[in-house]
């Protein structure tokens, strides 16, 4: 029976155990441990915050990156988001998980960057709700699966200038529900300008959140 079989590594192919990817290629990943910017997971030379989150703040307090997004990790966001490789998702949920366990405080809530509607028809799926699910069972947090949404449909970010990102999603997000006090963790799979962390972070201030966490499994690298 297929349920039996022995599974084979996404990434070298060989046979054995239970797991998406075999342990030496899952150690080999680009595990984001370098000094960074605790504000933008951007490198920095000794850890502190990085000039351009000191100038112009985010909305975020805190950004926590599991990973690089480079090779072979881009492949396996790539396969989870264009080609419905679902198992990855527990493979890349729980490899952010155990990086926001040693690294983050802990949020009152979870949510993960929505989806336009016509977006989540086209794709059939929200990757970054995936991943929550993930994040959120194996840490034990509440997971805010409604309330926060996508209002206005943009373009991908990934086809954008970086200079035009900001402005393709400005004023995209809402909030229908009280965050008065509360400590949110937003969850995306990919940051790279952090602009539509920013903007959710701005509709998600405007409900309440007192303190907003960014929480991604891969940070793009300058």
């Amino acid at each position: 029976m297929r349920h039996f079989l022995p599974h084979r590594c996404l990434l070298c192919g060989a046979t054995g155990g239970d797991q998406t990817l075999c342990p030496a290629c899952y150690a080999s990943l680009p595990w984001h441990q370098s000094p960074n910017c605790p504000r933008c997971a951007l490198p920095t030379t000794d850890g502190l915050t990085c000039g351009h989150c000191l100038k112009t703040p985010p909305a975020f307090d805190r950004a926590v990156a599991a990973l690089r997004y480079e090779f072979p990790l881009d492949v396996l966001i790539q396969a989870l988001k264009y080609r419905h490789q679902f198992a990855l998702a527990p493979l890349l949920g729980a490899a952010l998980a155990e990086s926001v366990r040693q690294s983050a405080p802990r949020p009152d809530v979870l949510i993960a960057m929505p989806l336009h509607p016509s977006r989540l028809r086209e794709r059939g799926f929200n990757q970054a709700l995936e991943l929550a699910k993930v994040v959120a069972g194996r840490l034990d947090l509440p997971l805010l699966a409604q309330g926060a949404e996508r209002i206005r449909a943009t373009p991908p970010q990934v086809g954008l200038p970086w200079k035009e990102r900001a402005e393709s999603v400005r004023g995209a997000f809402a909030c229908t529900i009280n965050l008065s006090g509360k400590h949110v963790a937003i969850l995306d799979d990919v940051m790279t300008t952090g602009t539509s962390l920013h903007e959710l972070g701005l509709a998600l201030r405007k409900r309440g959140a007192a303190e907003i966490s960014a929480w991604v499994v891969a940070r793009t690298m300058p």
